[in-house]
């Protein structure tokens, strides 16, 4: 007995209707539209957040940066984070 008639995806119906098949390159559901914006934050925030300690030398050289400015950016980066992380929850 299904709870409905038809589906967009495959569906085992001796296993309660469990999808048998994931469509990740559909984004007119919400729920992969927010599966994709959650691995792309997550991506991002990575990125930015360790990327660029290892070149923070070459970066500060580079763009003529003093200490102290190396220091604001790197609070500011913090944060920002902690900011975003009060906003977007745990």
């Amino acid at each position: 007995d299904s709870k409905f008639d038809r589906y967009i995806v495959a569906v085992d119906r001796k296993q309660h209707d469990k999808a048998c098949e994931i469509l990740l390159c559909r984004m007119d559901r919400p729920h992969m539209r927010a599966f994709h914006a959650a691995w792309f934050s997550f991506f991002v925030a990575f990125f930015t957040w360790f990327a660029v300690t290892p070149l923070l030398s070459d970066i500060q050289d580079t763009l003529k940066l003093s200490k102290q400015q190396v220091w604001t950016s790197s609070v500011c980066g913090t944060a920002g984070t902690i900011l975003m992380r009060i906003l977007m929850g745990p």
